[in-house]
């Protein structure tokens, strides 16, 4: 019966994103690209999977920017066409989505502003997902207050910003720290929306979200080593969901270095096995780099990174072998996003012709 009323309101929308689904890349798609010589080769291949002709318009010399822009807005016109067709709760499941995207276009800005940047260049680079209508706003703001009041109130990140009107300077810790509290209060709350939907969108989001909160917890962790961050302001920056809270968050809190964060951890064989296999890499450009730390820097950081993004991959993936559930939008979004990230690494080392490096992409199949 609840498959019936979830077919009345959501079954052709599911049917969609199934279908968006299974027009990402396949390896075989992927082995071509890598053989390419150039981006005009590149974009040749391309043309003959579901992104047709997006770069047909573009002038030569082709860059990296351009493809990963174009294939940007491949996804958000894919998903803006869910949203605008959805009825609640799916309408209001996509609402969360973006919400990540707002909190990262936020800290671009901040950020940017604080370093002087162009605020028509800042303005440029936020993510099409997360634009709001007084984001401008953000580029004048002097202080948290004032970013509160002037910018945020009226958006839905504002419950999530009232943790962070402690922090009064625009600093580059404090920033982050933001950055990490809006993050920290957002999976929490996006965590207890999904416990009020059916399964299975429940126990697939739950599982997804739990990754996401240790993944922040881990990365904010190594990433706080050789800063000013205090272990107070570390711990409270973890969010309370996960798998490894409550233990692992204590034990994370009294964390000195990357070894003592490998034995916080090892009761939980998947993430022992990111740091083993890290250890072993000299890691790669497919993940993207380091996102949700407080700053600083770890040696190990782009190969643990992968390892976050392989398993984050097969987690979505996995989430397509269930019915009749919400979890299937936000993980091809997931994926989509990954399979941006494969296509801009491999651009862009055709264009350095960094062929050595060309295959360190994170396969999505």
């Amino acid at each position: 019966m609840e498959a019936l009323f979830f077919n009345a309101s959501n079954g052709f929308l599911e049917g969609v994103v199934r279908g968006y689904r299974n027009s990402l890349l396949t390896q075989n798609v992927y082995n071509n690209l890598t053989q390419c010589e150039n981006l005009e080769d590149f974009r040749l291949q391309l043309s003959a999977t579901d992104y047709g002709n997006f770069l047909a318009n573009e002038p030569l010399p082709l860059s990296t920017a351009v493809i990963a822009e174009k294939a940007t807005q491949k996804l958000v016109a894919e998903f803006n066409y869910i949203r605008t067709n959805a009825v609640a709760p799916l309408s209001t499941f996509m609402d969360y989505i973006t919400y990540s995207y707002m909190i990262d276009n936020v800290i671009l800005l901040t950020l940017g502003t604080l370093h002087e940047r162009d605020t028509h260049e800042l303005l440029e680079r936020c993510h099409p997902l997360g634009v709001f209508d007084t984001m401008p706003a953000l580029c004048v703001a002097t202080n948290v207050e004032e970013l509160y009041n002037s910018v945020l109130v009226d958006t839905p990140l504002a419950p999530y910003f009232r943790d962070c009107l402690s922090a009064q300077d625009l600093d580059d810790l404090n920033i982050e720290i933001i950055r990490n509290t809006l993050y920290k209060s957002y999976l929490e709350d996006f965590y207890q929306f999904v416990q009020t939907l059916g399964e299975p969108t429940r126990e697939s989001m739950s599982k997804v979200l739990a990754f996401e909160a240790d993944r922040r917890t881990i990365n904010i962790t190594l990433n706080s080593f050789g800063t000013e961050l205090s272990k107070e302001q570390r711990a409270k920056l973890f969010p309370t969901i996960g798998r490894l809270y409550p233990e692992g968050n204590n034990a994370l809190a009294r964390a000195e270095d990357v070894d003592t964060v490998k034995a916080c951890v090892e009761y939980i064989p998947e993430y022992k096995a990111f740091f083993d296999n890290a250890s072993k890499s000299t890691g790669s450009g497919g993940g993207g780099g380091m996102n949700g730390g407080a700053g600083g820097d770890d040696s190990d950081g782009a190969s643990l990174e992968d390892e976050f993004f392989k398993r984050e991959v097969s987690i979505n993936r996995d989430t397509f072998l269930q019915q009749f559930g919400l979890a299937v939008f936000y993980s091809f979004v997931k994926l989509k996003e990954q399979e941006v990230r494969n296509l801009t690494w491999i651009a862009e080392c055709i264009m350095q012709d960094a062929k050595d490096r060309i295959n360190d992409y994170i396969p999505l199949f």
